[in-house]
């Protein structure tokens, strides 16, 4: 079974993505290839974060491997927090305080219109491909839903009366922007190896 390194610390995203997988390949992350350093992210788009962190585990471990990352852009602010949204509210990265500025600062908003862009860059065998995922909704004006984590208490996917965080994983990975770019990635590399 090949082994691909999920380029992530986030036990939530690999259960996500290991789900999706079905067991094609096999999925490990930093801590089972020894890393546990803060790899950087310092890139101005999201694209650029997840090539960053994928070339950043190869050139220093070896390895294939995926990484992605994910920013919740909001119309009436911008697109932001955009690429910050790990750490909107301040570097402590507290998903409670972020979503706490997101609903301050839209307090006086009508236009509640947001979306969720995940990008997975995957470097395997020296060669670089990404692939992108979008989901459009709005944001909640109050949290619901234990599930989830990170902005899904307040995010209302398209055509969803219910916010991610209420829904189980199976249904989330279903319509979300991970889902949506793991499948692409999926899709790939079960062309390229099967």
């Amino acid at each position: 079974m090949q082994k691909i390194v999920f380029a992530t610390g986030n036990p939530n995203k690999i259960k996500e993505v290991k789900e999706l997988l079905n067991n094609q390949f096999e999925i490990i992350g930093l801590k089972d290839i020894g890393c546990h350093e803060d790899i950087p992210e310092t890139q101005p788009t999201i694209e650029g974060n997840a090539l960053q962190k994928a070339r950043y585990v190869v050139d220093n471990y070896k390895v294939n491997c995926f990484a992605e990352d994910t920013g919740l852009e909001i119309e009436s602010l911008n697109m932001e927090p955009g690429v910050y949204s790990a750490r909107y509210a301040g570097p402590q990265r507290n998903s409670e305080d972020n979503m706490n500025l997101v609903l301050e600062k839209l307090k006086n908003h009508d236009n509640r219109n947001a979306r969720f862009k995940t990008v997975v860059a995957l470097i395997i065998d020296g060669e670089e491909f990404t692939f992108e995922g979008i989901v459009n909704g709005k944001i909640a004006f109050e949290r619901t839903g234990e599930g989830g984590f990170g902005y899904d208490p307040i995010f209302l996917p398209e055509d969803q009366k219910i916010s991610f965080a209420e829904m189980g994983s199976v249904e989330k990975n279903k319509i979300s922007h991970r889902g949506r770019a793991v499948r692409k990635l999926i899709e790939w590399l079960t062309e390229k190896y099967n």
